[in-house]
This record gives structure tokens, C-alpha cells and sequence, in this order.
């Protein structure tokens, strides 16, 4: 049997972790969704070896994963490289048009952002990051880089912290041993941290993300009670600053979150 890489020796243990039985688990389909997720913004073309250097996974891999999608109609060959194809577009409009959380949360964050002219955002937890899935901007804003589907680190943002902070203490010990990649020390000093945004009922980051932006967030409860997004505020700390953030933004977006509560199922 092959020798496993350290990548692959890390994503074997997270399935350990979560339960996952081996036998139900299908690496080929992991592999071919690592390389369709590997395209972003600062890398819209990719060749095989880019593709297998980035994810650390053979190329004859990458090849099979790459005529399979190019097959399916997800990636496009561009010249010796490959880029996404329009038909991902499909993954996106899928599950944002099943998602009541969407339907239900982009007119409030329109609402917002024109109220507070700031950015104003929604965004579930997925793996290591915090993903947006619904997004506003003030009108004199320019809309450049950030949208619906960007990702940013959970461990570093008001978004992924606040998520994280509504995982129960097992789950989020589970989660940030399987994606921080933090020693057991620092995770620990981790959980602190976003105990602390759980005690409090809000998160509050500046320069993390971006130098210059900052950033408070609430959770977005269902009726129930459980936690299933966060919403937050995000601008310049030239535009508005961090009392401000705390005591007039605050108390907006607690209040917002209390009135879609209801709404959420």
C-alpha cells in the first residue's frame, strides 16, 4: 500500500475524528472537489503540476480529477492550464436557492448596509473558514473582491469566530483540531477566546482580515435557539470607530438577529 502524504494523512484523521466509516468514504470524489475548489480569485488558471503542487496530491491524480470535470463541464482547458467552467455556477444557485437562510437574510443585510453604509454580511461555517451567503454593499461602495461564496479564516474573523462560538465544546475542539492546524496549546488558548465570544453574544476583530477593516458579528439563531449563521458589520476604522462599532452597530445587529429569529427554521 502507498505510503500516505502528510496531507493525506491529515484529512484521514479529521474523517477519524468525525466518525466517518473508511468504507463509506469515497477519496476519489474528495480529490476531485479539492481540485475544483483549488481555482480563486488570484488563481483562475491552473496547469496539472500547479494544481498538484497547491493540493500536494499526485498528478496522475489531478489529471483523472481534471478529465473528469472537464468531462462534466466544470473546468475548461485554457490552452496548457484549466479554468472553472460556468456550469459551477450550478453548485452555487443550488444551494443558495434552497437555503431559507439566504431567501431570508439578504434583505436585511440590503436593509443594513444602506442604513450603517457599511458592508453588511451573512455567513455559514464550512470547514476552516467562514462563507458568505448573503452580501450588501453602501452605494458608494465599489464592489471589488468580497461577495457571495468568499471565504475568510474562521479562526481570525468576527464571522468564523461567532460561528465557531456556537458549537458546543466537544464539537468545536473536534473542528479546530481537524482544521486550525494548531498545536494542541495554541487550540487550547483558541477555545478561550471564542468561549469568551460566546459568553459575550458578539465578536468583535479589526486588522485580522484586512488592514485598516474591522468587524462585529451576532449569531443568527433559528427558533429553536440554535446558532446556524452570524451576521456582521464590516467598514474602515477611518469610517467609523471601534465605540461606535460597540455601541451604536451592536445593538442594531442584536436586535436584527432577535427579529429574524423567528423566521429562521
Amino acid at each position: 500500500m502507498a505510503k500516505l502524504n502528510a496531507r493525506d494523512e491529515a484529512r484521514r484523521a479529521a474523517r477519524e475524528v468525525d466518525g466517518t466509516n473508511p468504507a463509506d468514504y469515497s477519496e476519489a470524489l474528495e480529490r476531485g472537489l479539492l481540485v475544483l475548489t483549488a481555482f480563486d480569485r488570484t488563481e483562475e488558471r491552473l496547469t496539472q503540476a500547479q494544481l498538484a503542487r497547491k493540493l500536494d496530491l499526485p498528478r496522475a491524480t489531478v489529471r483523472r480529477a481534471l478529465l473528469t470535470l472537464t468531462h462534466l463541464g466544470y473546468v475548461i482547458p485554457d490552452d496548457k492550464a484549466y479554468r472553472l467552467g460556468p456550469k459551477v455556477l450550478t453548485l452555487a444557485s443550488a444551494y443558495l436557492t434552497t437555503n431559507p437562510v439566504s431567501h431570508v437574510v439578504q434583505p436585511v443585510c440590503d436593509g443594513l448596509a444602506e442604513q450603517l453604509q457599511a458592508s453588511c454580511t451573512a455567513a455559514v461555517l464550512d470547514g476552516p473558514s467562514a462563507v458568505m451567503i448573503a452580501r450588501a454593499l453602501p452605494r458608494h461602495a465599489l464592489p471589488i473582491g468580497q461577495g457571495i461564496g468568499f471565504h475568510v479564516p474562521a479562526t481570525k474573523s468576527a464571522l468564523g469566530l461567532v460561528l465557531l462560538s456556537g458549537l458546543d465544546e466537544e464539537r468545536r475542539h473536534r473542528h479546530l483540531v481537524a482544521h486550525s492546524g494548531l498545536d494542541e496549546e495554541a487550540v487550547a488558548a483558541l477555545e478561550k477566546k471564542i468561549a469568551a465570544v460566546a459568553a459575550a453574544g458578539h465578536s468583535y476583530v479589526a486588522h485580522e482580515v484586512e488592514q485598516g477593516f474591522h468587524s462585529i458579528a451576532v449569531p443568527l439563531r433559528r427558533w429553536d435557539g440554535t446558532a446556524i449563521a452570524a451576521l456582521n458589520i464590516g467598514t474602515s476604522v477611518e469610517r467609523t470607530s471601534e465605540v461606535d462599532m460597540r455601541e451604536r452597530v451592536l445593538p442594531l445587529l442584536a436586535e436584527t438577529a432577535g427579529k429574524l429569529q423567528p423566521q429562521l427554521v
